[in-house]
């Protein structure tokens, strides 16, 4: 009976339903209620992160820029080097080595490499990141720069190049020394390097045992064999430094990187990477917003001869958002007012912004994904004319 009442309604009342029925709907989406997330687990080192190497966002900090040593972490950009020398035909994996007297003696651990022998790059690549070999590391380091204190200057120019700002490598080794130091945000840092530059050497950290001279050792990052996800990267310990360990895994599409010094034990390194990344996948995901080449706008150009460019980003944009918030987050492009040819790919045209409950995620510039090349001189004058009435009335 109610709704035989509605049908003899007028047409405008239904009008005003709908609209109040689309004002409650709008009113609900906005009262969605937020991701309830937990404060980060407390971890017991003297410093830790844990990173989003994609969005690059960080999910849990303590004292993570604190200038402190990094033993044989230091190892990592030992082979980000090596990794940077064959990716840049230097050097390649099948090059044979020769094994000073200075790395057969070298103290610490070990790959047992014999004095005078020859060994291929592929083997000491192995016997750094496996065995974590001080051995190999300096002989790939003179192998490459003549000797292992060059070979130090170019870790200490790469670590400025990748933002490494409070690092400074005295070795190739990560032995004790007062002017050796990094932080657990600039090993996080590197990682992400070794990750994503050179993603064909990066199955090596994952690997569990490696065996030369007939000795067989474990990789001593024991995440390797209680969770499946972890795939990297490297454990590091001196008595200054303690028990440290960087480590990332990867569930479904996301990654995360973790990085903890300082710690009182090699289960305790492992106990407490293990809270940082159980605590990001359960709250956190990592999604691409953009592709890189994908247009999102297509504005008018002026004078040019073509009345429109295609607009995008050049590189992809994630997020690190809380799970299931997608449908929270809101973009918007700000573009230039009036866009003029000639306009060359790459040019910058504007932004992209993406915010998720009142907090700024993403902003980026947009760039001209084509070249618009300036029109012949009636199409200029015309297109003058139009955008002068078209401001006027604006």
């Amino acid at each position: 009976m109610a709704f035989q009442k509605l049908l003899r309604f007028s047409p405008v009342v239904f009008v005003l339903l709908a609209l109040m029925a689309g004002q409650a709907m709008a009113q609900q989406a906005q009262q969605a209620p937020q991701a309830l997330i937990p404060s980060p687990p407390q971890i017991a080192g003297s410093s830790y992160v844990l990173l989003d190497p994609k969005s690059g966002r960080v999910l849990m900090d303590g004292n993570s820029h604190e200038r402190l040593p990094p033993a044989s972490l230091t190892k990592m950009m030992t082979a980000y080097l090596v990794e940077r020398e064959m990716d840049q035909g230097r050097l390649k994996m099948s090059d044979m080595v020769p094994i000073s007297v200075k790395a057969w003696k070298t103290q610490g651990s070990r790959t047992f490499l014999q004095e005078g022998t020859q060994v291929p790059v592929e083997t000491l690549l192995k016997g750094l990141i496996i065995q974590s070999g001080n051995d190999a590391a300096v002989a790939l380091a003179e192998y490459i720069a003549g000797s292992e204190g060059a070979f130090v200057d170019m870790m200490n120019q790469q670590a400025q190049i990748l933002g490494m700002k409070d690092t400074h490598f005295e070795n190739a080794t990560g032995l004790p020394h007062d002017n050796h130091y990094s932080t657990a945000f600039d090993l996080a840092l590197l990682a992400k390097a070794i990750i994503n530059d050179y993603p064909g050497n990066y199955p090596l950290y994952a690997e569990k045992h490696f065996t030369y001279n007939n000795i067989r050792q474990p990789n001593r990052n024991s995440l390797l064999w209680r969770d499946d996800s972890v795939d990297g990267l490297k454990t590091g310990h001196t008595e200054a430094a303690g028990y440290c360990l960087v480590a990332s895994a990867k569930r479904d599409n996301t990654r995360f990187i973790s990085v903890v010094m300082g710690t009182s034990s090699s289960d305790a390194r492992a106990q407490e990477v293990q809270k940082m990344l159980n605590y990001g996948f359960r709250y956190y995901e990592s999604d691409r917003l953009f592709r890189a080449g994908e247009e999102l706008v297509r504005p008018t150009v002026w004078g040019g001869e073509a009345n429109a460019v295609s607009v995008g980003l050049t590189k992809d944009v994630y997020v690190t958002i809380p799970r299931g918030a997608r449908d929270g987050l809101k973009s918007t492009v700000d573009l230039d007012s009036v866009i003029k040819a000639p306009i060359k790919a790459g040019d910058e045209l504007g932004t992209v912004s993406v915010v998720l409950n009142g907090e700024q995620l993403v902003q980026q510039p947009v760039r001209a994904l084509t070249d618009v090349p300036e029109g012949g001189f009636f199409k200029r004058i015309w297109d003058a004319i139009k955008l002068f009435f078209v401001q006027l009335f604006q």
